[in-house]
């Protein structure tokens, strides 16, 4: 049997690990790391460096590498996004196989929280689905989302008061425009600046990216303001870094029962 941790490690910042995340680290037999090729190294080097910090030297040795097979980019997005996680599934269960073949725990350190705009559960049921005598148990060991990590910095809630937070994908808001109803509406996966398809009257932005790193960056004003910077300094961020990886909160209604004291911030 197969006992895999799905383990949430936060945004980048290696504090964010819970301790719940730490045992089940240090109790699993088998530690897979995905490399997303040289673009995104930073995001290996992070799971590296928390393996490093949290498990003894002799254990490292439990710690496979793996390459992550690439999404086509085609325009049936979801039926490429299935065929993506299907080929995940496959090497996910080539790893398993090769390093247990008698079965025991393995550790998989999940970007965020599993629960939240990640495939690693979905991949995870194609698994139990398999027919290959090898049961599969999943457990899931939550962790900061980036929502949570975006508000922190900009010392904001998530919701106005007494009103509900709606989260949405960039594709999603660039194809529908604001959801109906909504009074704050929480932005992730965008490709980039699509809230540029929304009318910005009245509308404030609170944006981050590389969030809980040493290279994070917010923006933070009014949309018709802030919009232009951010499009601008997200295309310089993805030029140096060769990545990028971003969030924002949209709203309507003031987030503080008080004026927001910066209604601008920008950082390096």
């Amino acid at each position: 049997m197969i006992r895999l941790s799905l383990i949430g490690i936060g945004t980048g910042n290696p504090d964010h690990i819970t301790l719940a995340g730490v045992r089940a680290l240090r109790e699993a037999d088998l530690i897979l790391l995905p490399r997303k090729g040289e673009a995104r190294v930073d995001l290996i080097d992070l799971r590296r460096l928390l393996c490093r910090n949290l498990l003894d030297e002799g254990a490292l040795s439990r710690v496979v590498e793996f390459d992550l097979p690439r999404r086509d980019g085609r325009d049936d997005y979801l039926g490429a996004v299935d065929e993506w996680h299907a080929a995940i599934a496959e090497v996910w269960h080539e790893q398993m196989t090769k390093n247990l073949p008698q079965g025991g725990q393995v550790a998989m350190l999940i970007w965020g929280d599993p629960s939240l705009y990640d495939s690693s559960l979905r991949i995870a049921a194609r698994l139990r689905r398999q027919d290959d005598g090898q049961a599969l148990d999943v457990e899931v060991v939550p962790g900061i989302t980036s929502l949570q990590v975006l508000t922190a910095a900009h010392r904001i809630p998530l919701n106005a008061l007494a009103e509900p937070v709606q989260i949405t994908t960039g594709r999603r808001l660039r194809e529908r425009g604001w959801p109906m109803d909504a009074a704050s509406v929480a932005v992730m996966l965008d490709g980039g600046g699509a809230f540029q398809a929304l009318s910005p009257e009245g509308l404030h932005i609170w944006w981050g990216a590389y969030l809980g790193m040493d290279k994070q960056c917010l923006i933070e004003g009014p949309l018709a303001e802030a919009g232009p910077a951010i499009v601008e300094r997200r295309a310089a961020l993805r030029e140096h870094h060769g990545w990028i990886m971003d969030v924002y909160l949209l709203a309507r209604t003031p987030l503080l029962s008080r004026p927001v004291a910066e209604p601008q911030r920008y950082f390096p």
